[in-house]
């Protein structure tokens, strides 16, 4: 995809979801004081966060836990995370390339590039990325809460993160289960 449609397609998109969070749960717009350019393939920090299977960028970080966190996630292996629910953030999705599976309550839904789902804060869910080539997929949680710390933390290990249930409490998560199988 072109570096110019992709940014067009990001603009808004993330313009989308900032008026579905600001009209539905009366949460105040970022007010930046400039404009927060994160080009293509980079993280906002310029820094390599590996989950093994996956790589993540930090697109939109939040000056505190009340604000939202925006990250890509790009994969180069089939797989995901554990089943979790979030306790205090809901969860929004919205592939870019490649194909997904998820899971969320009891809904089983496929995902291709364009398509976007809410997975709702204390509403169990799980995922994976399901291709042949490289798959991205963005995230966002809103409100960010502890989300930016626990991604710090587990991809000090490059690797997905670990099935410890301390771990993901510690960061307003509840783990539930393995990954999906793909």
């Amino acid at each position: 995809m072109q570096a110019s449609l992709f940014t067009a397609i990001m603009k808004s998109t993330l313009n989308q979801l900032e008026r579905y969070i600001v009209d539905n749960f009366n949460i105040p717009q970022n007010n930046f004081a400039t404009a927060q350019l994160v080009t293509a393939g980079k993280d906002k920090y310029g820094e390599h966060r590996g989950l093994g299977i996956s790589a993540i960028s930090f697109k939109v970080t939040p000056a505190d836990s009340s604000g939202l966190l925006i990250i890509e996630n790009t994969f180069q292996a089939k797989g995901g995370p554990a089943r979790h629910l979030h306790y205090n953030q809901d969860e929004w999705f919205y592939v870019t390339k490649g194909e997904f599976l998820f899971e969320v309550g009891q809904e089983k839904l496929r995902m291709n590039p364009g398509d976007s789902l809410l997975a709702p804060r204390n509403v169990p869910h799980v995922w994976a990325y399901a291709g042949d080539d490289v798959g991205s997929i963005l995230i966002s949680f809103m409100p960010a809460g502890k989300m930016e710390s626990f991604f710090r933390e587990v991809t000090k290990a490059n690797a997905m993160p670990p099935q410890d249930p301390a771990l993901w409490r510690a960061h307003e998560m509840e783990l539930l289960g393995p990954p999906l199988a793909v």
